[in-house]
């Protein structure tokens, strides 16, 4: 009989992990890959998460007989630490990349017939690769077209390293290039918010660099767009709890960490209601507002640094049609207040009609409007974009709202994301807010659990485990 206690952590008692042993605080993608990592190097890990489940701000949930994504994920080709972290959990089939980039993007003020333009590559070099797509995109002029490709040939300049990037916004750079409001709206922005959630305006020129030079100027394929064909939870919970459990790693839900003190032998104590576990290294991989409410003194040298980072949201609006009324797997729209919508029809288990997602991303605007006012807005906009929606009914409307989805991107924020080394020896930090040179994206997020394991198994002394970098070597 239970006694109400987190499995294996006795009341009121201390658990004591033989040999080298870490506590990894936090069950998202930067916490389960953190905990992957220590246990393939042999290190006995246990992994805490105070939701009922893992996947930190990639999961699903039942509605009903739908199996629903909080929001639309996607990764790219050039994701080389995401992708590591699919084949880890044994579920790349489940959420493969496109053969060849090709994003429709639908311009709702043009009339039908002349709306739909194409963003796709050529197996060409970089940077011909997108020359063709450009050269016919309709939704720009041809001054606007030659100018773009000016403005990135220019970024393909910019060096990431300079850490002035980050002191100065995309918006006035690009402005700076020549680059008109309606080519910031339709090329852009359009690529920019949904990697950034920032408008150019409010990003940092780092930060929109980074993810432009790499995405679209690095490799032909880099662009290449993943995303799942299943309910995320069964990549981020499902699967990533298997190969948890696998690892020998300890995973315990419903668990919410107290505090994290240094011992005077150095080890450290974790404590959670009614129990604590000493052990040899600890990785915070939670949001930064929790992460500088658990720091000890002295781990940091400006802890309210994390305070600074700001936050950003995503609102995601669903729309259950009862019939088919897209052909697509998804588009990005123009002249509208719809960004990105996706068929998730399959993925959710729906079996008649069709359920589309909505992804807006920036939604500072609308993160708190009413779901019936959110109703009156997005409807007559689908209508405007997807003709068969006009005398399809809808089914089932409904909203989430992740307030705080990503850390905000602007100008300045480089300077305090921290690392994943403390000052305090045997503790470490993991999240897509750290030091990882990406944004706030899946890919950062397991990048920046690979960079605390790989600090915390130095100071252990245990070795790297081979495969763990490899994707260090694909990037």
């Amino acid at each position: 009989m239970s006694d109400g206690s987190p499995p294996g952590l006795d009341r009121g008692g201390t658990a004591r992990t033989a040999g080298r042993s870490a506590v990894v605080v936090g069950g998202g993608l930067a916490g389960i890959t953190a905990a992957l990592a220590l246990a393939d190097a042999g290190v006995r890990v246990t992994l805490l998460e105070g939701r009922p489940r893992l996947g930190g701000l990639a999961f699903s949930f039942q509605r009903g007989e739908l199996t629903v994504d909080n929001g639309q994920h996607v990764y790219l080709r050039c994701c080389t630490a995401y992708r590591w972290f699919l084949d880890r959990i044994e579920g790349t089939a489940l959420a493969p990349l496109q053969d060849r980039l090709d994003v429709p993007v639908v311009d709702v003020a043009k009339p039908e017939g002349r709306r739909l333009g194409r963003l796709r590559r050529d197996p060409l070099p970089v940077p011909l690769h997108l020359g063709r797509s450009l050269a016919a995109y309709p939704h720009l002029s041809l001054a606007e077209r030659a100018a773009v490709g000016r403005a990135a040939l220019a970024l393909k300049g910019l060096d990431l390293a300079d850490p002035a990037l980050d002191t100065r916004d995309f918006g006035s750079w690009l402005a700076a290039h020549g680059q008109s409001a309606r080519a910031v709206e339709a090329l852009w922005d359009l690529v920019g918010v949904a990697t950034l959630n920032a408008v150019a305006g409010d990003a940092s020129l780092g930060l929109a660099a980074m993810v432009f030079k790499t995405g679209l100027l690095s490799d032909p394929g880099a662009a290449d767009i993943g995303w799942a064909r299943v309910p995320l939870g069964e990549l981020h919970d499902r699967l990533a709890r298997k190969a948890l459990d696998s690892a020998g790693v300890r995973t315990e839900v419903r668990t919410r960490v107290t505090s994290v003190s240094v011992n005077e032998n150095g080890t450290w104590s974790v404590q959670v209601p009614g129990q604590n576990l000493e052990t040899d290294a600890v990785v915070l991989a939670v949001p930064q507002r929790e992460a500088h409410d658990l720091l000890p003194p002295g781990a940091l040298d400006a802890p309210e640094r994390l305070l600074g980072i700001g936050t950003a949201p995503i609102l995601n609006v669903h729309v259950v049609y009862d019939r088919p009324v897209l052909a697509r797997p998804f588009f990005a729209a123009l002249g509208t207040p719809v960004q990105w919508v996706f068929d998730r029809t399959h993925a959710s288990g729906l079996r008649t009609g069709q359920y589309l997602a909505l992804s807006q991303s920036a939604a500072q605007d609308e993160i708190d409007t009413p779901v019936a006012e959110l109703r009156e807005r997005y409807l007559p906009e689908l209508e405007r974009l997807i003709p068969g929606t006009r005398a399809a009914v809808v089914e089932d409307f409904f909203v989430t709202r992740e307030r705080t989805a990503t850390f905000a991107p602007t100008p300045g924020v480089g300077r305090l994301r921290p690392g994943a080394r403390t000052k305090a020896p045997g503790l470490y930090l993991a999240g897509a807010w750290t030091a990882t040179g990406w944004p706030a994206t899946m890919e950062s997020a397991v990048r920046s659990g690979v960079s605390a394991a790989d600090a915390a198994l130095s100071a252990l002394g245990r070795p790297r485990p081979r495969h763990l970098f490899a994707f260090e070597e694909a990037a």
